[in-house]
């Protein structure tokens, strides 16, 4: 049975715990990841190196860890057709999406006589994506990253992703990245991917940015980096919340708990619900439907939920909708009768999944939403993957001799309240010279 905690009767303890997830451990993380910075930073590419051999392959060298052209071609033999079909049309859909988020590339407006105002976009010139493999194969995670940032117009986009103990990388997501137009690939995984992109070395070039789900260890790297390049949004380890009320079919409400659950022992996977029915039933229908996955994926699941997850009781749908606001989850499913009716409530999730069609799977490979998200509570101030984290924004202005005049006094009176004379210097004298 999966546990079921009443949320009244929990500690405050308890609630920090549970709201912390798997950065319970990002402090051992944190000098495992300091060790491997120094190193690299000091080392270079055979501080790069020494660690890929110990954590990606053994054979791993300067001269064979950039994927080749040939690597690229040759992966799309090795996968199935129905498989580069689902690639296809998830390519489609994210692009779709994320072709709709691109906004003008300027944007200038009169917001008074002679006053001009705006904005001018541009991309970014170099990102860093990575794309985690260690317990599974992500494609999808290769569409959902490399997409947007082609759709913004970056020039340059590195990835860099785990390989085999072969030296392999993942053939389907070798096929997503040619689909979304990106050959700068790396076969390297964890803490040295991180730091190579972030510092830069000989044979990987240093990047603005860099953007991707990843382990804890990950994670805490981007933590040690950041100032050193922009580190975007904190996605580490999987996290959800299935959101139920006494209408709600307690399988479903079980199957999908499942979802997030199987990504790692590390996941963070609730249900929560004012239903002590619905709690009970899916309790029961959850321990059944984690008999039916394989060995390695029940144990994520039974590891998971016994650490960080689980089922929350709580009084109301109202102390349900408190209780998410306040964990601000990665992903949110919205199963209750009428999510139309609850959405509005919902401030803080990375993703809100209405309905009893749209569980959390769809929208990870099929919908379009980007699914690389906030984690760790960071659902409170930072959205998921868009074209936005790949482009930047210049303020534009623009006086015309009638805006200067409205505005010069104001300019003047206001440096000269805050000391600085060349300020004001500036307005006076063009009355002078133009």
């Amino acid at each position: 049975m999966i546990r079921i905690l009443k949320l009244a009767q929990m500690t405050a303890a308890d609630l920090t715990t549970l709201k912390k997830r798997a950065e319970l451990d990002i402090d051992n993380a944190l000098k495992i990841a300091k060790t491997v910075i120094d190193e690299i930073q000091l080392e270079g590419d055979k501080g790069v190196i020494s660690y890929a051999r110990k954590f990606d392959y053994e054979g791993a060298t300067v001269e064979n860890i950039r994927v080749t052209a040939e690597e690229i071609e040759q992966a799309e033999h090795l996968i199935e057709p129905e498989v580069k079909t689902a690639l296809e049309q998830a390519f489609r859909n994210i692009y779709e999406v994320h072709r709709r988020q691109m906004p003008e590339e300027i944007q200038l407006g009169e917001i008074s006589p002679g006053v001009f105002a705006g904005e001018k976009i541009t991309p970014l010139p170099s990102v860093g994506l990575y794309v985690p493999r260690g317990r599974g194969a992500f494609p999808s995670m290769m569409l959902m990253l490399a997409i947007p940032a082609k759709v913004a117009g970056v020039k340059r986009i590195v990835v860099c992703t785990p390989p085999d103990k072969q030296g392999n990388v993942e053939p389907a997501s070798l096929v997503a990245a040619k689909m979304a137009g990106v050959d700068e690939i790396y076969k390297l995984g964890g803490v040295q991917a991180i730091a190579a992109m972030a510092i830069g070395t000989p044979t990987v070039a240093r990047v603005d940015k860099i953007t991707g789900p990843c382990s804890v260890y990950g994670a805490a790297a981007k933590r040690i980096l950041y100032g050193t390049v922009d580190v975007g949004l904190p996605a580490g380890p999987s996290e959800s919340i299935v959101l139920a009320d006494e209408y709600t079919d307690p399988r479903l409400a079980a199957i999908d708990l499942l979802i997030e659950a199987e990504h790692g022992s590390d996941s963070a996977a609730l249900l929560v619900t004012h239903s002590e029915a619905v709690a009970q039933k899916a309790s029961q229908y959850a321990s059944e439907y984690i008999q039916q996955l394989p060995d390695w994926r029940r144990e994520f699941c039974e590891q998971g939920l016994a650490a960080y997850g689980g089922i929350i009781l709580t009084s109301s749908l109202e102390e349900s909708i408190a209780f998410i606001n306040d964990y601000a989850p990665e992903h949110l499913e919205v199963l209750v009768k009428d999510p139309f009716a609850v959405v509005g409530k919902i401030k803080n999730a990375g993703e809100i999944l209405l309905g009893a069609y749209t569980p959390s799977s769809a929208a990870t490979y099929a919908i379009g939403v980007n699914a690389v998200l906030p984690t760790g509570g960071f659902a409170r101030s930072y959205s998921a993957v868009s074209v936005y984290d790949f482009l930047k924004r210049s303020t534009l202005a623009y006086l015309t001799s009638e805006g200067f005049e409205k505005l010069k006094t104001t300019t003047t009176t206001l440096a000269n309240y805050e000391g600085f004379p060349a300020h004001g210097l500036a307005i006076t004298e063009r009355e002078k010279l133009l």
